[in-house]
């Protein structure tokens, strides 16, 4: 077992940057909502936590900010830009949750609410999506392939556990483990941690973004050559030095920013609305 463990180079705390569209029209938050509810089909996935307009603010949205988590320091970036909604994967009111709005979540909540802005989170649903979910968009910025002839991400498709997982071959220049980890590096700007021969030759993988370590056995069902996805448990090692799949943890918030970018792009250009993707440095 090797592993890569050297610390990316960026300082730990609150890093942003942004991309804008040319604002041409307005949406109504109730508009927005439907129309994310539908496209993102929220309906028919089961989910640990409300997806869609999680708190209500001005009914009329002209300037968006996209973000991984609806954190204080993305809260306050909004406020910053003078956005009028945030779009988040990561949201408030989880499952198991304390339901009091006290301490940490009273402080957002204020802040978010004296400044009438609305929040919209989507989890799973934007996970599974298609063109721009977080699985997708990781596969579209490694140079991945996803399986042919599967429709990735569809609840109904019987290779993808609940249409989290997906199956495909790496880019030319990613033919062994090292090759594939420094390729994530690289491109996700974070070092992976690595479980296997760096020199293993690597044609198949299975991945999925975010807190997803808990699937690698059935990643190992699959008979790929390496699982990837963003964060790693103590047992995660056990499970791939037995089975033979390398596994690689490239970051939970390195591998889930380019679903809520591409989200908020794709809402920008369909109602004409400024957008702004925000990145809170986050080093898990």
């Amino acid at each position: 077992m090797k592993k890569m463990t050297q610390q990316s180079k960026s300082k730990v705390g609150r890093l942003t940057k942004s991309t804008q569209s040319k604002a041409k029209n307005s949406v109504s938050a109730s508009d927005l909502s439907s129309y994310l509810a539908k496209y993102l089909n929220v309906a028919k996935i089961k989910d640990y936590c409300p997806n869609g307009l999680q708190v209500q603010g001005k009914p009329i949205i002209k300037t968006i900010v996209s973000g991984v988590t609806a954190s204080m320091a993305l809260i306050e970036e909004a406020i910053a830009i003078k956005a009028d909604a945030i779009l988040v994967h990561h949201g408030w009111f989880w499952k198991n949750d304390d339901a009091r709005i006290v301490g940490q979540l009273h402080n957002r909540l204020k802040l978010l609410m004296d400044h009438d802005i609305n929040l919209f989170a989507y989890h799973l649903p934007l996970d599974v999506h298609p063109e721009l979910g977080n699985n997708a968009q990781l596969a579209k910025v490694m140079g991945w392939k996803p399986l042919s002839g599967v429709k990735q991400g569809l609840i109904e498709d019987p290779l993808i556990l609940d249409g989290l997982i997906w199956q495909g071959r790496t880019d030319a220049s990613q033919k062994t483990l090292g090759q594939l980890a420094r390729s994530m590096a690289s491109r996700l700007g974070r070092d992976p941690l690595v479980i296997g021969d760096l020199k293993k030759p690597i044609q198949t993988i299975a991945w999925c973004t975010g807190g997803a370590q808990g699937y690698i056995n059935q990643a190992i069902s699959m008979k790929v050559d390496a699982y990837i996805s963003g964060e790693v448990s103590e047992q995660t090692f056990h499970a791939a030095r037995e089975s033979g799949v390398a596994y690689i943890a490239a970051g939970h918030h390195a591998t889930e920013r380019y679903g809520i970018a591409a989200l908020g792009g794709h809402v920008a250009k369909q109602f004409g609305l400024k957008h702004h993707f925000v990145d809170i440095f986050n080093p898990i």
